[in-house]
């Protein structure tokens, strides 16, 4: 078993990627207006949103990242600023891995 587990907002977020957490944090977003399009413009988004925890400027949303680098980068600053919990389980273990811990 492997995959990421993210926690924020009192939901729980799983998905064998960082991109499928964060289009299923899009989909929770009921007033994100622009659902479906590219990961970084969510991204600028849930940004603007956090911006009293997270400033923007701590990620590179430039298009030199692949969209797996940037929401995973997306996903550890969140725990490291204490917008969520991020978890990883490795391929070759059952234990959850807390982000950064």
């Amino acid at each position: 078993m492997s995959g990421i587990l993210f926690r924020a907002g009192g939901k729980s977020y799983s998905g064998e990627s960082a991109v499928e957490i964060v289009r299923s944090l899009e989909r929770a977003a009921a007033d994100y207006p622009h659902r479906g399009q590219s990961v970084r413009r969510f991204l600028r988004w849930s940004l603007e949103r956090l911006r009293d925890r997270v400033h923007p400027r701590e990620l590179d949303l430039s298009d030199t990242l692949e969209d797996e680098a940037l929401a995973l980068n997306f996903l550890c600053l969140c725990d490291e600023n204490g917008a969520g919990e991020l978890m990883v389980c490795r391929q070759d273990s059952t234990a959850w891995l807390t982000q950064g811990k």
